[in-house]
């Protein structure tokens, strides 16, 4: 319960709010707690005696007390709903705030569907728990308590029969949720590979129609959703068969009240109404006892949802200011890598060893290598989406752990491997890294990345909506936006992962000869796809299995280095393009 306590901590700014709805609470508590003593005297002094002012004036006493029990159970449940919504605002805007600044040491092992899930199910579970469940426990309790009170002061001889059944209630319950509460996580659980499949099918639904493996994903979605089923049956069969062992036991207790309640009315040791009413608080003792019995399985679900919230908010972000961190003045771009090493959290194996190069402002520097030698790894450790694992990497002289991440970052324009675009137009998805442009730099921009014809080809130019994920657009599309916007900056710093990977001879000649131009007075590092990145680099830096095998001009290589060769030959051209 731990994690579901931290939760009711998410009430704390609207305490007012929830001070309100309890105190509505036990307003509708204290009529219901009320009506049965107005009953006993309706038969008692009325009924019983045929006096009808008091029938009168009772009855009005019970719509009185009606009243204010409608009144007041409406603002009970209104203002603990808005209180619940506020927190689980505040929870959501937290745990997606959290989910951003994660590493990428983080996302590298996370699942999507998976933090999909915490984000809006998990959360809702813990809402309707705050919303409805931790007010229901409140009046369960005081309810309980009440009526025992009342119970005693009535008659204890009946008392202790009707509270001979509540161990045997509790029983139940506790064996019950033994059995049944570990279940609940893992419906959660399942939920989430439920998600995490739907994401993935969703996400790859080209690929899997262009292999024609939607029977597959069919049956694999089906089994995750089987599992699913089975834990939510093996719940509602704990549900079925506690329940009703539960009612047997109540109303083996109700007929104890009314074989002993009736012996005393017929003795004249207690009176019709009081019987009457002794039976309608029975049923207010048990009542709380069942809305706890019901409110135990949301609190098992609320609170294995509450965990996984917390799995994630207590995630150690591993990528943040050091203290002390300074602001990284305009640099230049000189960029050092001083004997790096680099491991992913997890593997045992180096992915970077002993890295030294430098590479001065202004130069190209072209990084090439087998797939998984270590390219995206290296240049992931300039902007220091992760940190090295020994060694430094200084801009400027700059230990990049010792500068904050914001101006660090926002000196270097990236382009990733994997085009990212987000829903909304290409004005603002060219502008997401430097929202204030102006239409001038952003026409600029897009030029130089030879995106601006094909924009202003679609219907609306600029304004036109692009797709989730940049769907509607080619890839060479979505590749010269992403070059845009990475350009926009004007960062003395470019990163190209890949970035020409998707478009053709054509473009790509226009965009290298563009980023000629601003290549002048910055440093770029780009992972070498086609031939003429290597060739017109001023630095080429041979990666293999983490280590750098060699470095030096592209004749430099070809004259010196048998590795540059035979890559040279298996990539980017035949055995007789090598010679030229």
């Amino acid at each position: 319960m731990k994690y579901l306590l931290r939760t009711l901590s998410s009430l704390r700014p609207y305490w007012i709010t929830v001070f309100g709805a309890f105190v509505s609470l036990l307003l509708v508590t204290a009529a219901n707690l009320i009506s049965p003593q107005v009953l006993a005297i309706v038969i008692d002094q009325g009924i019983s005696v045929r006096n009808l002012a008091i029938v009168g004036y009772a009855s009005l006493a019970l719509i009185g007390l009606a009243t204010i029990r409608g009144v007041f159970s409406f603002t009970q449940g209104y203002l603990i709903e808005r209180a619940s919504q506020g927190a689980a605002y505040d929870i959501r805007n937290s745990l997606f705030e959290h989910i951003a600044h994660l590493s990428f040491s983080y996302h590298d092992k996370a699942q999507t569907g998976q933090l999909m899930t915490r984000v809006t199910n998990d959360v809702e579970q813990v809402r309707t728990f705050i919303g409805n469940g931790f007010l229901q426990v409140l009046n369960a309790v005081v309810m309980l308590f009440g009526s025992i009170t009342i119970l005693l002061v009535m008659n204890w001889q009946l008392t202790l029969v009707a509270l001979a059944m509540v161990p045997l209630v509790m029983i139940v319950f506790i064996a019950f949720f033994r059995i049944v509460g570990p279940h609940f996580r893992l419906i959660q659980q399942k939920l989430g590979n439920l998600n995490t499949v739907l994401q993935e099918n969703l996400a790859g639904v080209r690929v899997v129609k262009a292999f024609a493996r939607e029977p597959y994903e069919w049956t694999r979605y089906r089994a995750v959703n089987d599992d699913l089923l089975t834990e939510n049956l093996f719940t509602v069969r704990g549900f079925s068969l506690a329940f009703p062992l539960i009612f047997f036991v109540a109303n083996m207790g109700s007929l104890g009240i009314i074989w002993l309640g009736g012996r005393q009315v017929i003795t004249d040791t207690l009176t019709i109404g009081e019987l009457v009413a002794f039976n309608t608080y029975l049923a207010f003792l048990l009542m709380p006892i069942f809305i706890l019995g019901g409110t135990l399985s949301s609190i098992s679900s609320a609170d294995a949802s509450a965990r996984r919230i917390f799995e994630v908010v207590d995630a150690p972000i591993e990528i943040i200011d050091k203290p002390g961190a300074k602001m990284l003045p305009a640099v230049q771009g000189r960029v050092v890598f001083d004997n790096v090493s680099f491991r992913y959290s997890g593997n045992e194996q180096a992915s970077l060893s002993a890295i030294s190069f430098v590479a001065e402002p202004g130069r190209n520097i072209a990084i090439m290598g087998r797939t998984g030698t270590g390219k995206s790894t290296l240049i992931n450790l300039i902007p220091r989406f992760y940190d090295v694992t020994s060694g430094s990497v200084t801009i400027d002289g700059h230990d990049v752990r010792t500068v904050t991440l914001t101006s660090l970052r926002t000196q270097i324009g990236i382009v990733l491997q994997e085009t990212t675009l987000f829903s909304g137009t290409i004005r603002e998805n060219i502008t997401y890294g430097c929202p204030p442009a102006d239409d001038a730099a952003i026409e600029t921009a897009a030029r130089i990345a030879q995106a601006h014809d094909f924009i202003t080809e679609l219907p609306d130019g600029y304004d036109t909506i692009v797709g989730e994920r940049g769907i509607g657009l080619s890839g060479g599309q979505r590749q010269r936006l992403a070059i845009a916007r990475a350009l926009l900056l004007d960062p003395p710093l470019l990163i190209l992962d890949d970035s020409t990977s998707a478009v053709d001879v054509e473009t790509e000649y226009k965009i290298q000869r563009a980023l000629e131009y601003l290549r002048e007075g910055r440093t770029s590092f780009t992972i070498a796809q086609r031939i003429s990145t290597v060739r017109n680099a001023d630095l080429i830096l041979l990666l293999d299995q983490g280590r750098l095998a060699d470095q030096g001009t592209y004749e430099d290589l070809l004259n010196r280095s048998g590795v540059f060769c035979e890559l040279i030959a298996e990539q980017f051209a035949d055995a007789e393009s090598v010679t030229k």
